[in-house]
């Protein structure tokens, strides 16, 4: 709330002439009252009480002159001291003042200085405020090009991490440069320790006039979202062209093929159809993929709220998968027990589930197993309806609210650890000739993840080298407040689970949640 002062009192105008002889009158009244006296009672004649009284006049007229003179010098230096023009005039008259009315004025400019102090006092507590709440981190630096104060932002960015900020050779030209210059400077620098992050500094001298709390301040921008964002576009646009290019090339050589030896060739021809088939078949399933994934990231920020049943979307790709898991010789084991209803898009959620359990068919051992569990998590206080041995992966999950846990295992050779946090980036894949054997298109995770995200829910991946890999999804309950409206987005109803920036929680295979990958974590 701003601070307030009452108005400062008006102006006091120089007084005129009807106070100069005021004063002259005070000081000769005294004095011409006594000649009367002594005149009256014949002590002093006439003649001599008339000279007398000519002499006292003349002589308080030159001492109210006198004094009027002095108190109309200090009325006009406090005039100029207020920052006003004084009115004194400039033809040599004495403009006459009045002591009482000099008070005021004195008393004006007073009130009119504490104001200004009072006002600067704002100023600089608003100024103080404004730099502290800012949201990039600010230095001010001193004289010796040392740091004099830091702003919220930049303890909270940089914390203990700050000198190692100051102390970078790229920082420290562009200040000395700043600081010799006084032009204003940027700069670009890549921290590699304690984590890669690239950060953008722009060094501002200041004027002499500013320079009552530093010398120059220095405005430090964390880009290393931005920059790990345009990488992913940059590899995102690379990938795709790879993975279009590689199934055309391969259509141009067998058409090539066709046209040329194996124009006669009738069982090479049917070969090389199929396989032509196949490459086609890839190069649909792909462009099908990179058309979802855009529209699931563009509704992204839609979260849906429409109920649906989750039993009945596991229980139709159970009975859609089975053809699949004969082919392999596979068992599927599903414990479904009733479950409450979710928010969701049923399509989407639907593909969700379609991605999982192809991932978990295509990468188990043939003659393996597929364990599907679907489980609910309790009310706000934790408790679940999970048999006590699901209990231990749902405290390891860290979920405290209540919704739905779907988890997909498989048995097969399982992924290092060092994968994990990148899973879920486009194209990205552990065992690249594997993954385009099983006809995979590098884009599956990346589907679940945005979808998840979509839904204010969260994606966990465990996996250990031999011992297969799970793959399990949280979603909040439907719970239609009065309002109709769902609960708020940043419920997703999960503890320190060792969730992070990526939107993945990383855990071992016996459940145990290590600390967050600060590169790979984002709580959806």
């Amino acid at each position: 709330m701003p601070l307030t002062f009452p108005p400062p009192p008006p102006a006091i105008k120089p007084p005129g002439m009807t106070l100069f002889w005021q004063t002259a009158v005070r000081l000769s009244l005294p004095f011409l009252l006594l000649l009367g006296a002594l005149a009256a009672f014949q002590l002093l004649a006439w003649r001599e009480c008339a000279i007398t009284a000519s002499i006292i006049v003349a002589l308080a007229l030159l001492a109210a002159s006198l004094r009027v003179i002095e108190l109309r010098e200090l009325y006009t230096a406090l005039r100029a001291g207020d920052g006003m023009k004084a009115d004194a005039p400039h033809d040599g008259r004495v403009t006459w003042g009045a002591p009482h009315w000099l008070k005021a004025e004195t008393r004006r400019v007073t009130g009119a200085f504490a104001l200004q102090v009072a006002a600067a006092d704002d100023r600089a507590l608003l100024n103080e405020t404004i730099v502290e709440k800012l949201p990039d981190p600010l230095i001010i630096l001193d004289e010796r090009r040392m740091p004099a104060r830091r702003n919220e932002a930049a303890r909270t960015t940089f914390g203990r991490d700050l000198p190692a900020v100051l102390r970078h050779p790229g920082i420290q030209a562009a200040v000395t440069k700043a600081y010799e210059t006084r032009i204003r400077q940027n700069a670009r620098i890549v921290l590699a320790a304690p984590m890669q992050r690239e950060v953008e500094a722009t060094i501002l001298h200041l004027e002499p006039d500013l320079q009552k709390t530093g010398n120059a301040l220095l405005v430090l921008s964390d880009r290393s979202r931005e920059a790990a964002v345009e990488r992913m576009r940059a590899d995102f646009v690379a990938n795709a062209s790879h993975e279009l290019r590689t199934p055309l090339a391969s259509l141009i050589g067998f058409i090539e093929t066709l046209r040329g030896p194996a124009a006669e060739d009738l069982p090479a021809q049917a070969r090389f159809l199929g396989i032509m088939a196949e490459q086609a078949e890839r190069m649909n399933r792909l462009i099908d993929d990179l058309l979802s994934l855009s529209r699931i990231e563009l509704m992204e920020h839609q979260r849906p709220d429409r109920p649906v049943m989750l039993n009945e979307l596991i229980e139709r790709q159970i009975e859609a998968f089975e053809p699949r898991l004969q082919e392999r010789n596979m068992r599927l084991q599903l414990n479904l027990p009733p479950l409450p209803k979710v928010a969701g898009d049923a399509d989407q959620l639907t593909q969700v589930l379609q991605n999982l359990l192809d991932n978990a068919i295509k990468y188990g051992r043939d003659g393996g197993e597929v364990t599907m569990t679907a489980i609910e998590t309790g009310l706000e206080t934790g408790i679940s309806t999970a048999q006590p041995e699901q209990d231990v992966s749902l405290n390891a999950y860290g979920l405290k609210r209540r919704g739905v846990l779907v988890k997909v295992r498989d048995d097969g050779p399982g992924i290092s650890r060092m994968h994990l946090p990148r899973l879920t980036e486009r194209f990205y894949r552990v065992d690249k000739a594997r993954s385009r054997a099983a006809s995979g298109t590098g884009l599956g995770l990346a589907i679940v993840k945005h979808i998840v995200n979509r839904h204010r829910g969260q994606l966990f991946i465990e996996s250990e080298q031999g011992k297969g890999s799970i793959f399990a999804f949280w979603l909040p309950v439907w719970e239609k407040s009065p309002t109709g409206m769902l609960p708020r987005d940043n419920d997703t109803g999960a503890g320190d689970s060792g969730v992070g920036d990526s939107g993945i929680g990383l855990a071992s295979s016996a459940f145990q949640t290590p600390p967050p990958h600060q590169d790979s974590a984002v709580s959806l």
